[in-house]
């Protein structure tokens, strides 16, 4: 299940305070608007329920699109680069101050929301922009997943999750090809970027993390065992009074190299995300905890199988085996299981419970990368196969490190394709030949994007007028 990235917000920023463009005048205008709604449509998405934002994703996906081609003009006539064939004199006046403030860098201060930062060129600009895109196509592959793990409601047809995991893929394909489009611009750069957001190894690391995901949709696609656990779970579900669940053959060895690409992608990632250098600025604990989560469930869905491999030609010691290797991979010691209540029972059924809550509510769910979905697969295979082993087969199951051995390399489903930048119109281009109608700097009633500190604080009981600064800490920016 796809990372829950928190979208960036940004500061009003108006390009004719930076830049003039002689030939097409009217472009610092039309850049300046654009940017404008999407910093509005940043600001109101965060401001939403969690339970509404996931909505809401679709029209911030479409105000990015419509300011991109604005800031890709502006960079071409930089680069003295033409767009349909027209030259754009566009010149930089002035250095740039834009604030963003990033959201995958570590907390300086536990439960205190990151500064932002200062972003003094129109690269970092773009790669904001961008990223904030792989973001949101992220989010919304997520929100579209969320009906395949529901279990309060009708079981969902072949069909059905077929065009769910179909649609999800896409939008992960896209988000990779979005980041990996970043870091290939990052790698001619010689500045250090304001903040580990946008950098050329964290753009990189996310690139990897979309396709990782999108590789395990492809096994999740063929996959019937985690359907039917969940199945199992389902209230409504009705179908055990009269048949068991249908468990048709899948192609194991290949889903097992998939995963494994998938698992080795993960790895990748968290070690770009983890590289020296960064010094006091790092990411986030929960994004680099999610990344080894998301390698050792692919390592345990490889393993799992391998067991199915194993079970189907006979072998079900060597099926065991490789469930306890899966187990090794998820990092949870392997106990027969055993009936009756204890206290590490007793806490499994509510950490299970308090993630189904969470995932009836649609709001921070997902957060182990299906660690628990597939420990819940794995314990009911393992199961059902040492019944059959104690009772009729006796076979002797094999130690998980000489299995561990023979893991053969991964295989890659997917390729990111090259990110193909919106482009202004034809029409749009000639228009912004005409001067603009007015300054691109009207303030207007509407607070900057996010602007916290634009909201005017009342002064301390008692204060002498004017003084309401002197009574404020610079590192907590609240009153004594």
């Amino acid at each position: 299940m796809p990372f829950q990235f928190i979208l960036p917000t940004t500061k009003r920023f108006f390009f004719s305070s930076s830049i003039a463009c002689e030939s097409h005048p009217s472009l610092p205008l039309n850049a300046s608007t654009h940017r404008g709604v999407l910093g509005d449509s940043l600001k109101k998405h965060k401001q939403l329920p969690a339970a509404s934002q996931a909505p809401n994703l679709p029209s911030v996906i479409s105000n990015l699109n419509n300011y991109l081609p604005y800031l890709l003009a502006i960079d071409a006539g930089l680069s003295n680069k033409s767009v349909f064939g027209e030259q754009l004199s566009v010149v930089l006046t002035s250095t740039p101050a834009i604030k963003w403030r990033p959201t995958l860098s570590d907390y300086a201060i536990p439960g205190k929301e990151i500064s932002r930062v200062k972003v003094q060129s129109l690269e970092y600009e773009l790669f904001f922009t961008l990223s904030t895109l792989g973001y949101t196509n992220t989010l919304l592959a997520r929100y579209t997943l969320h009906p395949l793990y529901i279990t309060s409601g009708p079981l969902l047809g072949p069909q059905e999750r077929t065009k769910i995991i179909t649609t999800a893929t896409k939008y992960l394909l896209d988000a990779a090809s979005a980041h990996d489009y970043v870091a290939r611009r990052a790698e001619s750069l010689t500045t250090i970027p304001p903040c580990p957001d946008i950098s050329q190894s964290t753009a990189r690391a996310m690139s990897l993390l979309a396709l990782a995901e999108a590789t395990l949709l492809a096994v999740l696609k063929d996959d019937p065992y985690p359907a039917a656990v969940a199945q199992d779970r389902n209230e409504n579900d009705r179908e055990w009074m009269y048949k068991a669940p249908e468990i048709p053959k899948v192609r194991a060895h290949l889903f097992a190299r998939l995963c494994l690409a998938a698992a080795d992608h993960a790895a990748q990632a968290s070690s770009l995300c983890k590289s020296p250098g960064r010094g006091s600025s790092k990411l986030n604990e929960g994004l680099l905890r999610y990344l080894e989560d998301f390698r050792r469930t692919s390592r345990a869905k490889a393993c799992r199988f391998f067991a199915i491999d194993a079970e189907l030609s006979g072998q079900t010691g060597s099926a065991l085996g490789w469930l306890r290797c899966g187990f090794q991979e998820l990092g949870i010691e392997y106990k027969e299981t055993k009936k009756g209540l204890s206290l590490s029972r007793m806490k499994k059924d509510w950490t299970e419970r308090r993630e189904d809550k969470k995932i009836e509510r649609g709001t921070n769910w997902g957060t182990d990368a299906g660690k628990l979905e597939e420990t819940r697969v794995i314990e009911m295979l393992d199961a059902k196969w040492t019944k059959i082993n104690d009772t009729m087969l006796t076979q002797a199951i094999p130690s998980p490190g000489t299995l561990l051995a023979s893991l053969p390399s991964g295989r890659d489903m997917h390729t990111i394709k090259p990110y193909q930048p919106p482009e202004l119109e034809r029409e749009s281009l000639e228009s912004m030949r005409a001067p603009p109608d007015g300054p691109d700097n009207y303030q207007g009633v509407e607070l900057s994007s996010d602007d916290e500190e634009g909201t005017a604080l009342a002064s301390p009981v008692g204060a002498f007028p004017g003084t309401h600064e002197d009574y404020r800490s610079a590192s907590t920016r609240s009153y004594y």
